[in-house]
């Protein structure tokens, strides 16, 4: 079987903002832009990978998600404990400051994990998880 992580989703409560972040402060190409009514689903990508990108998307837009799980989705997100994506670059430290310098909320500086990897981490604009491994 040949698989390929083609989309993924992550939450964005401001499609400005999180524009904004993934395509000038991560250098994503954004690949499309959807709008219905006050919603957008916001495609994204780095421009080395056409074949992935991620999906910025309304969060809890499904009509099955009652008033209640839409709360506890805003809370969940408000915490940065809803979504997350883990990003990879040959050059974390260079990374972290370019991210760092464009505004971005540092959760973890460059550090060496017991586990072996080396990565930073920060929150988007929408309080999504957002780690950079050094590959």
């Amino acid at each position: 079987m040949d698989l390929l992580i083609h989309y993924t989703f992550l939450p964005a409560d401001d499609p400005e903002a999180s524009l904004a972040f993934y395509r000038d402060v991560l250098g994503f190409d954004v690949r499309n832009d959807v709008g219905y009514g006050d919603m957008r689903w916001i495609t994204v990508g780095p421009p080395a990978q056409p074949q992935t990108s991620i999906v910025l998307h309304p969060p809890a837009a499904d009509p099955g998600i009652t008033d209640d799980e839409r709360r506890a989705i805003a809370a969940l997100m408000a915490k940065g404990s809803y979504a997350s994506v883990v990003l990879a670059t040959s050059d974390v430290d260079a990374a972290f400051e370019k991210v760092q310098a464009g505004g971005a909320e540092v959760v973890q500086e460059p550090m060496d994990q017991p586990y072996g990897t080396r990565d930073c981490a920060f929150r988007d604009p929408a309080g999504n998880m957002v780690r950079i491994n050094q590959v």
